[in-house]
């Protein structure tokens, strides 16, 4: 039925080309603003009365449609064809692509279209060179194309000119600029909340944990994709203690999708009865759904616990397992039982850990704020508290000083089986320094996690943190696995100085990070605070062996300059994001920072596009910076095939990155996206996920050299 009315459709779009006169001659009557033979008049205005050099401008492709009639969206629906504006502008003028407000569904017996009535405008941003003179002119020229359809279709079309002078200063127009502003707050906004997006064979169901679900009314999805979904088909949708969850019936042609586009439009019944609608993007990866209601949980947590599992091969782990390692040996001969309890306090330091970094995340993200995991490391100042804490521990294993059985596990002294704070506390600064990484197969998990209740989301971080200390306990708690440990001498006396070592490194490594994230003062006032802890480290330890009386003053003064480095973390306050506006040109590849319009205004363009989601403290991205990203042959391969490369920048808190990781099942970096060339057609492929262990076999292998 619907194929059959779809053919009507098109066949009277054909027919209209022939008689596009006859067919308007009578609503020409009806409405005698209207060209003859048109059903649509066309116009190109502007939000100002004049331009200024380099600063751009908004224009608008205004139609007025006759009643009855409509023309379409993007995503045209069953039926019909998108506006099209080409463009004829002066030299070193560039226009942007459409910004399409929001659709109407609009329905002819089983035919749903996506389109407009009455009047819209379709705004476009024209950029202005910065080398022009006040007074002159400009003359803008476009031919738009569109389709308009009732009972019948009609291709129309018209060549437009807009002239504007040339100002020192932008004069706004009163009346045009007010509906320039009502637009674009009418605009689409980007999606603030987790979305989860699951696949039956009949359904495509959509899950938006807002807290207010109950308050929607209204609700319509809009694909952005022809023959993703069932246009004709209800929606339903229902609102749930986590959030709204809707039903779209799957189209019966199912062509292969991985991601749902589109626009979800609500209406708030706090707000105004006359309110307008809001729409916000969905971009959500498609998942099959699981056919029993708690296998997807199982499969997240077995994956969670294997990312744990490798999380203790990670650069960033290394360095703290070599402490691990030195309390191994040092418990090794111990009564099975104290070894057993050596275990479960690392193991217990490592899920509080777990559970209080989940429980921060969650706690933030309710509060509306978009972060990811790894979040505590886009803080200066919890980077340069850790820069602290790592020298320091460095200073212990190197004999600097000694600080006691109270507070053993701080500084790395694991002597003590007595106590078990070292463990608990070793467990817990593992889990601190491991945050930078992103082992295989916790990127689902964690994925996963932020979209689900809470009770959910810190079950599936606690099997992280299981991972992470499974190997631990399963050496605690098997003797023959302890029998391939060396028995202590005085080779650990050495061993726990060369342990120093690496340690040291990654307190480098965590400066490097600060100065990306605030500036150089910043850096430095942590460097002169390093000075400060290791000259507070070597007169405490002089101090406690003197007589009671220097021990005294030592004491203060050491804990005097450990207060002033403490004071010089204010200058982490500088206000220096990350990431830069200018093109970066690294290994050969220029790299342009992110931004999700330009993705679309690339793939318009016709042009592949690979984004890079890194961190300057995220270790395996950096890794994969410098092996698989500046490859040769990879970087020949986007060169050959007009690839143009972003960078997303997550060093720094970055609400519009994290949606976008969240859109793609992932909680944090890295993640690499690659969006081929549309076809010829003009048709969007889907985004191809990348491993996060990047190699230029991976890259060739999805963008092979022409």
């Amino acid at each position: 039925m619907r194929a059959q009315a779809g053919m009507v459709r098109f066949a009277a779009a054909l027919l209209g080309v022939a008689a596009p006169v006859a067919v308007g001659a009578s609503s020409a009557c009806a409405q005698e603003r209207l060209p003859e033979g048109k059903h649509v008049t066309a116009s190109l205005i502007a939000e100002v009365h004049s331009v200024v050099p380099g600063r751009p401008f908004q224009v608008a492709l205004r139609q007025q449609i006759e009643p009855g009639w409509h023309t379409y969206w993007s995503n045209p629906g069953d039926s019909g064809l998108p506006t099209s504006i080409e463009w004829a502008l002066p030299p070193d003028f560039k226009a942007g692509q459409i910004v399409w407000p929001v659709p109407k569904r609009i329905a002819y017996g089983p035919v749903v279209d996506y389109g407009y009535e009455n009047e819209v405008l379709l705004p476009v941003s024209i950029d202005v060179p910065a080398k022009l003179a006040p007074g002159a002119r400009v003359v803008l020229s476009a031919h738009a194309a569109w389709l308009v359809c009732s009972e019948t279709c009609i291709p129309e079309d018209a060549d437009l000119t807009l002239s504007v002078p040339v100002a020192a200063q932008a004069e706004p127009d009163r009346y045009w600029t007010q509906r320039f502003a009502s637009l674009r707050a009418a605009l689409p906004l980007p999606n603030p909340f987790p979305t989860t997006v699951a696949s039956s064979a009949d359904n495509i169901i959509v899950h938006v944990g807002t807290g207010d679900a109950g308050r929607l009314r209204d609700i319509v999805f809009f694909p952005a994709d022809r023959d993703l979904i069932d246009d004709e088909a209800p929606q339903t949708a229902a609102a749930g203690p986590d959030g709204l969850t809707l039903t779209l019936g799957r189209a019966a042609v199912r062509p292969p999708a991985s991601v749902l586009n589109g626009l979800l439009v609500f209406r708030d019944s706090a707000a105004q009865a006359e309110a307008e609608p809001r729409a916000i993007m969905i971009s959500s990866p498609i998942e099959p759904a699981s056919a029993a209601g708690g296998f997807d949980f199982i499969w997240a947590a077995i994956l969670a616990v294997a990312g744990g599992l490798l999380l203790n091969l990670m650069p960033c782990v290394l360095p703290v397992l070599s402490i691990k390692v030195f309390g191994l040996v040092q418990h090794a001969q111990s009564a099975p039982r104290e070894v057993r309890l050596q275990g479960m306090a690392y193991a217990a330091g490592v899920l509080a850990s777990f559970a209080a970094i989940a429980a921060a995340l969650l706690g933030t993200r309710a509060a509306g704020t978009q972060i990811g995991w790894g979040f505590q490391l886009q803080s200066p100042l919890f980077v340069a508290v850790m820069i602290y804490l790592l020298f320091a521990v460095g200073l212990n294993l190197s004999g600097v000083f000694s600080i006691g059985d109270r507070v053993a596990g701080v500084a790395g002294e694991l002597s003590s089986r007595a106590h078990y704070s070292g463990s608990f506390l070793t467990g817990a600064l593992a889990t601190l320094i491991a945050t930078p990484c992103t082992a295989p197969f916790m990127a689902a998990a964690l994925g996963y996690a932020i979209t689900q209740p809470w009770y959910r989301s810190i079950a599936i971080f606690e099997a992280v943190g299981l991972g992470l200390a499974l190997p631990y306990l399963a050496i605690a708690f098997s003797p023959p696995m302890r029998r391939f440990l060396p028995r202590p001498g005085i080779w650990m006396l050495r061993l726990k100085q060369f342990l120093a070592f690496p340690v040291y490194g990654t307190a480098v490594w965590l400066s490097f990070v600060l100065a990306q994230e605030t500036s150089e003062l910043a850096a430095t006032a942590a460097l002169a605070g390093l000075v400060l802890i290791a000259f507070a480290a070597w007169l405490y330890e002089v101090a406690r062996l003197s007589a009671h009386r220097w021990r005294r003053w030592g004491v203060s003064l050491s804990t005097l300059s450990v207060i002033a480095a403490f004071a010089l973390l204010a200058f982490t306050d500088t206000d220096h994001p990350a990431g830069t506006a200018e093109i970066q040109h690294k290994a050969g590849v220029a790299w342009l920072p992110f931004s999700t319009g330009k993705i679309e205004e690339l793939q318009a363009q016709g042009r592949p596009v690979f984004v890079d989601f890194t961190a300057d403290w995220c270790i395996t991205c950096k890794l994969n910076e410098r092996v698989a990203l500046a490859d040769p042959a990879v970087v020949e391969a986007f060169a050959k095939n007009g690839v143009t490369a972003l960078r997303a920048d997550w060093t720094r808190q970055d609400p519009a990155i994290t949606r976008m990781l969240e859109a793609h099942g992932r909680a944090g970096v890295p993640l690499y996206l690659f969006y081929p060339a549309p076809t010829r057609e003009g048709g969007r492929r889907q985004a191809i996920v990348l491993p996060q262990i990047l190699t230029a076999a991976a890259i060739l292998h999805e963008m092979p050299v022409q």
